[in-house]
């Protein structure tokens, strides 16, 4: 999404200018071309050799080069980029940026760039908190600018950061959002992620091997191309970042099922990643099953267990022509004839099938190994990292829906 993107990397006097070539290392690797333009103070805490290193290009300082005497033009940077990004940004040049204080080159590509400008602060908390700096921020903001705080991504009515400079990873991220392709805009999407723990007393539980890890780069993939994602998540450690994912957490199968259903109705598509167990203790002892109580008696312990609602099937009968639905399988054997057999049975557009059999794929890793399955297709994808499949699938849909 950066590929060939021009980006103005604006620098200013922070301690936290180190973070700078982290993000010229990340927006060069994601193939963007970035050119650094620095203020006076922040040589003082990097050098342009280092800089100019990383980047290939000569770092931009003064209005006119010490070598020859030419002129840098800011007008001609304003109008090469495809984005501005100010990271450090301090108080004083934030300052300057929101009253236009024209007294250095920084300051004076801001005023020419005709690309969306994105702005990271940079300062302790007092100076962030007083009402100086706050009513520049939102200077900024009304300008049109994108302010990227830690945690909270760009926003664009109010403020919620601590001061400290977001890191390099995020503020790339950030800017993939930006200039991702919308192709899912106006769309909603139904996600499950996660395993789901079906308890045998109140510290035990039925369960399975999967860290949500697939779901939620769907849930992030889909959010990033402009739908609105209704994620229903079984219990994860992992977060999510996208202001547009709605994020339901459950634990079991039945808790999935009511969330699913009841969201799929106003849903445009629905994606059932989830691995939900397939079956679920009858009974639920109401407290901790103890194994001196068991040696007691017969020395072991039976579980009676009973099928879990089948969310696929159910969502399968609910979905109407005008919506779209994906699901999951995940077979040790006879893998595309089971999954065929799924695809039919429980309604779906296409179904994405996993291995168990090949290294790196599957629950826990960060890769994954797919075909995507349908009524008249197979296509056969390599291991990826499961952001990539993600995008594989997500594209995958896109053309569903167009056609639906």
């Amino acid at each position: 999404m950066l590929q060939g993107k021009k980006i103005v990397l604006g620098i200013t006097g922070s301690i936290a200018a180190y973070k700078a070539c982290l993000l010229i290392r990340g927006l060069i690797k994601k193939c963007a071309e970035v050119q650094v333009v620095i203020t006076p103070s922040g040589k003082e805490f990097i050098t342009p050799l280092t800089l100019s290193t990383l980047t290939q290009k000569p770092v931009v300082s003064e209005f006119f080069s010490r070598n020859d005497g030419s002129w840098h033009s800011h007008v001609d940077l304003g109008l090469w980029a495809d984005a501005m990004v100010i990271a450090p940004a301090t108080a004083s040049t934030i300052g300057k940026m929101a009253n236009g204080i024209a007294d250095n080159m920084l300051i004076t590509t801001y005023l020419s760039m005709k690309a969306p400008v994105f702005v990271a602060p940079a300062m302790d908390l007092d100076m962030y908190a007083h009402p100086s700096t706050q009513k520049n921020l939102q200077t900024l903001l009304s300008y049109g600018n994108h302010i990227i705080e830690p945690g909270t991504g760009f926003l664009a009515s109010k403020l919620e950061g601590k001061g400290r400079m977001e890191e390099p990873d995020r503020i790339i991220e950030v800017l993939e959002e930006f200039f991702a392709e919308k192709d899912l805009d106006g769309q909603k999407v139904l996600i499950t992620a996660g395993p789901t723990y079906e308890k045998i007393d109140p510290v035990r539980f039925i369960g399975n091997y999967s860290s949500g890890k697939m779901g939620i780069a769907l849930a992030e993939e889909c959010a990033r191309r402009g739908a609105i994602v209704e994620l229903v998540c079984g219990p994860v450690q992992l977060t999510t970042s996208h202001s547009n994912i709605h994020r339901t957490n459950v634990e079991s199968a039945q808790q999935m099922y009511e969330a699913a259903t009841s969201l799929f109705p106003q849903c445009n598509a629905g994606i059932l990643c989830a691995a939900v167990a397939d079956f679920k203790p009858v009974t639920k002892a109401g407290q901790k099953i103890k194994r001196e109580v068991l040696a007691e008696e017969k020395g072991e312990l039976v579980l009676h267990l009973q099928p879990t609602q089948d969310i696929a099937r159910a969502i399968g009968t609910m979905k109407r022509s005008d919506q779209v639905l994906v699901g999951f399988a995940l077979e040790t054997n006879d893998e595309e004839t089971h999954a065929q057999e799924k695809l039919k049975k429980k309604n779906l557009d296409f179904i994405v099938l996993n291995s168990l059999r090949d290294n790196g794929a599957g629950f826990q890793h960060d890769t994954n190994k797919i075909s995507i399955i349908s009524h008249d297709d197979c296509k056969t994808f390599p291991l990826k990292k499961k952001t990539e499949v993600a995008n594989d699938i997500i594209n995958e849909l896109v053309n569903r829906i167009k056609n639906t």
